[in-house]
């Protein structure tokens, strides 16, 4: 008896924990759920649901203040010194600009030069920049920290009106949205080759930017940092009205647009990062911020595929410019690809790099509208930091409306690139491509020691570097295996593919066996080609269907020689474009024969 009545307490009492910890856990489940709802709503909140639910008293700086309150304290700051900011920076703007002019001066125009500067009596104002949102050891914090020797906390976290976005022991860097709306007083004396000289007046300037300040070295004695430097990191928008004195500036087609363009140019090339203005604070030697080149960039421009046809009558005609800095001197243009909308240029240019942590490359396609303005097809970027120094990137990039607008949901097309950056001194941070002992994964490794020689005179005393250019000459070698996933072309739903070989450069064609009835062909057949210059040359696969009376084009892959050089060998798929569906089967060999002649 006693047996049973305990077995039925202990089924009681284990039923009854059973169901007291389901009960908690569930309580403990809703109380999860509930906390991560209000977490959630905190999260939505905004400035103005905050001001509802806090009291006054205890509102947050980042409550208190709107976005452009924010730098208030310093406008009002700036108001205040503005006319003697623009006594004393007049002169000096003026002084500087007019040689910037100078250089890029239109070439309808005979002189270009100020007559009257002044910068007028309406302040910039900065506002809030919210892009970057770091935590750093500010100035203050810094030297308290140098001359106490104690490591004083700060705060974490910080309004957005100012952007601190680079820290270390070294310097700060501030980034600030600047916004001017002037009313000053700007007088260009202008002569035209053709005799006639013109006082034009620039007002009604609307500018909106981002402004740099960088404070470095950081030091231990104050104001805390050795000297400032400042810049316009980006320029957002730039309006001004162009009016000749006592006369319509209309009456001279194009002039209007030539001097805006001059205008926007000197900008460019004087102040905007990262070019960089330097104010000593405390006596040094700060060379170390004077702009300065880093490294070059070597950019291979492919070709592109897809792009928007401009063009009522034919195909649009598209031509290429890339440059990482906007300046003429420093753009480059491809030629031109008549009625052609997956154009082929396989075009090298090089760049000078000056800062490889912000600058980035941009392309931009248009088409090519003979004595018309060319019209914008598309544009891209490649970031610089991006890029492995030292090693080839080989990217394609889709095409955009407009660089600052981040969606588009249109298809522009798309542009090929190969992407070399190498940093000068490579040695002191990277392996050096040019040094023998160099596992030559970069596109220099074809070259060798003696690719930058050293010409010495007679008496052996002095000696002058001398560039030579790279002529990559070998023997390629191409095995074409097999293609996959054809598309069908034939009536009963086959095909008769064979496949075209085409050295670019040097049009040299070969082409495969036909294989009859297959969508997916097998042909093993290997083809040389001597190449009198791997790195301008490339090869094109094209893909026919053969019938008796013809032949249907199905598709195409370009290839530069880049890869088969770097690595010597290798197999690969590759995608046909122009094609719905269909791959390549490919096994390319290189045997180089590098040879050198001075470049001119």
């Amino acid at each position: 008896m006693s047996f049973f009545l305990g077995l039925v307490m202990g089924i009681t009492v284990g039923i009854g924990l059973i169901v007291m910890f389901v009960r908690s856990e569930n309580s403990r489940s809703k109380r999860r759920s509930d906390l991560a709802t209000t977490i959630a709503a905190f999260a939505r909140m905004t400035v103005e649901d905050s001001r509802k639910i806090l009291p006054s008293q205890f509102y947050p700086s980042w409550v208190v203040f709107s976005q452009r309150q924010k730098l208030t304290w310093l406008n009002r700051h700036l108001t205040k010194i503005w006319p003697y900011v623009n006594e004393a920076a007049s002169e000096l703007i003026k002084t500087n600009v007019e040689p910037i002019l100078e250089q890029y001066r239109p070439i309808i125009l005979s002189s270009l030069k100020f007559s009257k500067f002044t910068l007028g009596t309406v302040a910039p104002q900065f506002t809030a920049y919210q892009e970057w949102r770091v935590t750093v050891t500010i100035t203050i914090f810094y030297c308290l920290n140098q001359l106490t020797g104690n490591r004083i906390g700060m705060r974490q976290g910080l309004k957005k009106g100012v952007s601190i976005i680079e820290h270390g022991a070294d310097g700060i860097t501030l980034e600030l949205d600047l916004q001017w709306d002037g009313n000053p007083s700007i007088v260009l004396d202008i002569n035209t080759r053709l005799g006639v000289a013109l006082p034009v007046q620039v007002k009604d300037i609307g500018f909106t930017g981002v402004f740099r300040l960088i404070f470095k070295p950081l030091v231990d004695e104050f104001p805390c940092f050795g000297a400032v430097c400042y810049s316009l990191r980006q320029k957002k928008k730039l309006d001004l009205t162009l009016k000749v004195i006592g006369g319509d500036i209309s009456t001279i087609p194009g002039i209007a647009d030539a001097i805006k363009d001059t205008i926007e140019n000197a900008i460019e090339d004087s102040i905007t990062w990262p070019v960089r203005k330097i104010i000593p604070i405390l006596p040094g030697d700060y060379s170390d911020l004077e702009l300065k080149p880093v490294g070059t960039l070597e950019v291979k421009l492919v070709q592109a595929k897809e792009l928007t046809n401009k063009d009522i009558i034919g195909k649009s005609d598209p031509f290429a410019v890339v440059y990482i800095r906007p300046l003429p001197k420093r753009m480059k243009t491809s030629k031109t690809i008549n009625n052609q909308l997956n154009p082929v240029w396989n075009e090298h240019f090089e760049f000078i790099v000056e800062d490889a942590s912000t600058q980035h490359l941009v392309v931009k396609i248009y088409d090519d509208e003979g004595l018309q303005a060319s019209e914008l097809i598309g544009c891209a970027q490649v970031q610089l930091h991006e890029l492995e120094p030292g090693k080839v990137k080989d990217v394609w990039l889709k095409l955009v409306k407009d660089l600052d607008v981040q969606k588009d949901t249109k298809n522009r097309g798309q542009v090929h690139l190969e992407l070399l950056y190498v940093p000068f001194g490579m040695e002191n941070g990277f392996t050096n491509p040019f040094a023998p002992k160099f596992s030559m994964t970069s596109l220099e490794k074809v070259l060798k020691s003696g690719a930058d020689g050293i010409e010495v005179t007679e008496n052996g005393n002095s000696a002058m570097q001398k560039r030579k250019e790279v002529i990559i000459r070998g023997v390629l070698s191409v095995t074409v295996i097999s293609a996959e996933d054809l598309p069908a072309v034939d009536i009963m739903g086959k095909a008769d593919p064979y496949v075209v070989l085409i050295l670019k450069k040097s049009d040299i064609r070969n082409k495969t066996r036909v294989v009859n009835d297959s969508l997916n062909p097998v042909w093993n057949q290997t083809f040389d080609f001597v190449v009198e210059d791997g790195l301008h040359d490339m090869l094109i696969l094209e893909v026919w269907d053969h019938d008796t009376f013809g032949k249907d084009y199905m598709g195409r892959c370009i290839l530069t020689l880049t890869r088969v050089i770097l690595e010597g060998e290798y197999k690969d798929t590759f995608q046909l474009d122009g094609a719905k569906s269909g791959r390549l089967n490919l096994h390319l060999k290189w045997m180089p024969q590098p040879i050198y002649r001075d470049r001119e």
